[in-house]
């Protein structure tokens, strides 16, 4: 059974194309454009459901046309319309640092059991990508979205849970 912690989510399904049971997604960040995995994982109902890549062309930098093992016809495809794409957290190499991008906007953080804030922005335009953190008080707090600090990411809660070095806050 795989668990949502072993997990990040990549985008969404969001048509069929043509009749062989080809589906277009959209993504939100860069993981699956940087690394492989041989499935994807989608939610249905709940239950987080792997899916066998046969393959993949990308039609643009958010969009790809994926075809699944045993997803043969538009019949099928269509039950995975409007569902949210994963990409299992095991095949992501350290070599590079998560694209967080806009589809993390709203998430809280919480270090060490507390709620820190809630993601207003992510500033990537320099060599260390920062989340850009609104507290509860109102103040903004620039977190470095480090892959060494974030322990997980639940899409279901909109939450991140990441262990901060002590003092980064105090800066």
């Amino acid at each position: 059974m795989i668990k949502p912690q072993e997990v990040i989510k990549i985008g969404k399904v969001t048509k069929t194309h043509g009749v062989s049971g080809e589906l277009s997604c959209t993504f939100i960040n860069d993981i699956f454009g940087e690394d492989e995995a041989p499935y994807l994982v989608a939610d249905i109902d709940g239950i987080l459901v792997p899916f066998f890549i046969e393959e993949y062309r990308f039609k643009s930098d958010v969009t790809a046309l994926i075809k699944f093992e045993d997803i043969d016809d538009t019949d099928s495809a269509k039950l995975l319309i409007g569902r949210e794409l994963f990409f299992p957290m095991k095949y992501i190499t350290d070599s590079e640092p998560l694209n967080y991008g806009e589809g993390i906007l709203g998430y809280k953080i919480y270090s060490a059991g507390k709620l820190i804030g809630t993601i207003e922005g992510v500033d990537d335009s320099t060599a260390n990508v920062l989340f850009s953190v609104i507290t509860e008080s109102g103040e903004e707090l620039l977190i470095p979205a480090v892959d060494d600090f974030v322990e997980t990411i639940d899409d279901e809660k909109k939450e991140i849970l990441m262990n901060l070095p002590e003092g980064l806050l105090d800066i």
